[in-house]
C-alpha cells in the first residue's frame, strides 16, 4: 500500500473535492427520459472553448425541483434549481481539466412521481481558446432611429460589458450623431477605428494608442471611408465609399433594401494623410474591402450594373434592386508602392443568380466566409441570407448548413486563432440580431453554434436592441469614452488626395 505524507493528502484531497464539486448530490433514485430536457437558451450538442463564460440556462418545463450535474473525465459540477448558476472559477477550472474532452450535462427534474433523468447533452470542449474580447455595436431594430447608439466590449471569458462609445455624450435631440463600423489592426485596439456621422461627423482614428479624427471625404471622392479593413503590416486602411439609401418594403418580408447609389474603393495612407482610389469604375458597385492576412492581396465584392436611364438614374437603381448581383473579386497589392494588379474574379455569384459580400479571409489564408442572398449587398434584412464557405486552395464551395437557419445570417469574422466563427443571426424571433459563436475544425467543418452566454438565461428575452457587426479583439480597448468624445469635439483633419498618375 502507497504511503504518502499527510500534506500531500491534504493537497490531493481539496483538488479533488475543487473538481468534482458537490456530485455526491445527484438524485441517486432516478427514471431516465429518452428525450432532452427543454431549456433557454437551446443549448445542444456543441463544442466550447475552454475559456468561454459559463453556459447558464434555465429549465423551461415544470417540476417541483431541479439539478444539473455537468460531468467530465476530470471533475464535474453540480447546479440546484430552475436556473443554472454556476461558480465562475469552478466552471473554468472544470474546462481547463477536459480540454479536448466532452463534458456531459446531466438534467434532473423531479415531479410527483420522483426524480427523472433525461438525455445528456454533449459539451465537446476544444484545445484552443476564443479570442478574450468581442466588440459590437447595440442599436434598435427599427430601421430608422438612432437616438441612442453604442459601440461595446465585452469580456468573453465572463459576463463583463462596457461601452466603448456612446453617441449621447455629444449629441441631442436636435443634433444627431450616429456612429459605426469599429475596426481593429490584427485584432489589437492600440490601432483601432469607428465613424462619427453628422454632428461632429469624422473618422476617429487611434493609431499607437493616439487618438485623431480625420475627414476622408475629398473633393475627389464621393465620401468618406465607410467599410473599413486595416491593412495588417503596414499603415494603410482599405475603405469602400459609398453614397447609401435605403427603400421600405409594404408586402416583402425582407422588410427594408438599403442600396448605394454610387460605391468606390479608396486606399487611405495614414502616415501621410492621403487618399488615392483602388477601383473608380462607373459601372461597377464596389464595397466590403478585405485583406489578406499576409497583406498581398484585397479581397472585395462588386456589382456590374449598367444605368439604362440617366435621367432618373436614382430612381432606377431602387426599381431595379433585384438586379444587383454582386461577385467577389482580389487584386495583389504591393505595400512597397502602394500598387495594385488587376482584378481578378474569385466568385462568380451571378452566374448562380445570387449575391455574394463581407469577404472574410481565415488568419490561415486558406478560407473565405462570405454572405450570400438572391441579390442586393446589405442583407441583414434578407430572410434568406446564408453563410457560406470556399476553400482557396481546391475552390470548393458549400454553405455552411451546421451554422445557417432559417432566417437571416449576417456579420461574420474570424477569431484570431481562425477555429471561432462570431456571426449574426435573426434566428430566434425574426426581429433581433443575437450574436452566435461556432467552432471551425482543423479539417475545415464547421460545428453547431451556440448563443453568446449571458449571466441571466432569460436576458435576451427582455433586451430589446439588435446586435450587429461582430468584431473580435485580443485585448479590450482602454481608451474612455470620455476621452473619445474630446477628440470627437476638436477639429478634423482633413485628408488629401493622391492621384495614382501623380
Amino acid at each position: 500500500m502507497l504511503h504518502l505524507p499527510k500534506y500531500t493528502l491534504y493537497i490531493i484531497l481539496f483538488i479533488t473535492a475543487i473538481l468534482t464539486g458537490c456530485s455526491a448530490d445527484a438524485p441517486k433514485d432516478f427514471r431516465e427520459v429518452n428525450q432532452i430536457a427543454e431549456i433557454y437558451p437551446k443549448y445542444g450538442d456543441i463544442t466550447i472553448p475552454y475559456n468561454i463564460a459559463p453556459l447558464n440556462f434555465a429549465y423551461t418545463m415544470e417540476g417541483d425541483d431541479y439539478v444539473t450535474v455537468l460531468s467530465g473525465e476530470n471533475g464535474s459540477l453540480i447546479s440546484k434549481g430552475e436556473m443554472t448558476d454556476w461558480n465562475i472559477k469552478e466552471w473554468h477550472r472544470l474546462l481547463e481539466a477536459n480540454k479536448g474532452k466532452d463534458i456531459k450535462v446531466n438534467t434532473y427534474i423531479k415531479e410527483e412521481g420522483g426524480w427523472q433523468k433525461f438525455r445528456s447533452l454533449i459539451w465537446r470542449v476544444a484545445e484552443e481558446p476564443i479570442d478574450s474580447y468581442i466588440s459590437y455595436r447595440i442599436i434598435a431594430p427599427s430601421y430608422v432611429t438612432y437616438e441612442e447608439l453604442t459601440i461595446r466590449q465585452r469580456n468573453m471569458t465572463n459576463f463583463e460589458e462596457k461601452v466603448i462609445y456612446n453617441n449621447m455624450l455629444l449629441s441631442d435631440d436636435v443634433n444627431g450623431q450616429c456612429i459605426n463600423c469599429h475596426h481593429y489592426k490584427n485584432y489589437k485596439t492600440d490601432n483601432m477605428q469607428f465613424h462619427v456621422r453628422q454632428h461632429k461627423g469624422g473618422t476617429i482614428l487611434v493609431t499607437n494608442g493616439e487618438v485623431q479624427k480625420v475627414n476622408l471625404k475629398t473633393d475627389s471622392t464621393i465620401s468618406a471611408g465607410v467599410y473599413p479593413a486595416w491593412h495588417p503590416t503596414h499603415n494603410f486602411i482599405a475603405y469602400s465609399i459609398n453614397d447609401t439609401g435605403q427603400s421600405f418594403h409594404t408586402k416583402n418580408n425582407n422588410k427594408i433594401e438599403v442600396q448605394d447609389l454610387k460605391s468606390d474603393l479608396i486606399l487611405y495612407d495614414i502616415d501621410n494623410n492621403e487618399v488615392s482610389f483602388i477601383e473608380h469604375d462607373t459601372l461597377e458597385w464596389e464595397v466590403f474591402p478585405a485583406w489578406a492576412p499576409d497583406g498581398k492581396t484585397l479581397y472585395y465584392s462588386s456589382a456590374h450594373f449598367e444605368i439604362q436611364n440617366y435621367e432618373s438614374r436614382e430612381r432606377e437603381i431602387i426599381d431595379r434592386y433585384r438586379d444587383f448581383h454582386y461577385n467577389i473579386y482580389r487584386k495583389s497589392f504591393d505595400p512597397i508602392t502602394k500598387t495594385f494588379g488587376p482584378k481578378e474574379l474569385v466568385l462568380n455569384a451571378d452566374s448562380l443568380n445570387m449575391s455574394a459580400t463581407l469577404p472574410r479571409i481565415s488568419p490561415d489564408g486558406r478560407y473565405l466566409l462570405f454572405g450570400m442572398a438572391e441579390y442586393g449587398c446589405f442583407h441583414i434584412w434578407h430572410k434568406d441570407a446564408d453563410l457560406y464557405l470556399m476553400d482557396l486552395v481546391n475552390e470548393e464551395l458549400h454553405k455552411i448548413k451546421e451554422i445557417n437557419s432559417n432566417d437571416v445570417e449576417s456579420y461574420h469574422s474570424w477569431s484570431s486563432n481562425g477555429r471561432w466563427i462570431l456571426f449574426t443571426s435573426r434566428r430566434d424571433d425574426g426581429g433581433y440580431t443575437r450574436l452566435y459563436i461556432a467552432y471551425f475544425d482543423k479539417n475545415g467543418k464547421a460545428h453547431t453554434p451556440f448563443i453568446l452566454p449571458q449571466e441571466d438565461p432569460f436576458f435576451y428575452d427582455n433586451y430589446y436592441k439588435s446586435y450587429n457587426v461582430p468584431e473580435y479583439m485580443v485585448e479590450p480597448v482602454t481608451i474612455t469614452p470620455q476621452e473619445f468624445a474630446r477628440h470627437i469635439d476638436k477639429p478634423i483633419k482633413q485628408a488629401k488626395f493622391r492621384s495614382m498618375k501623380g
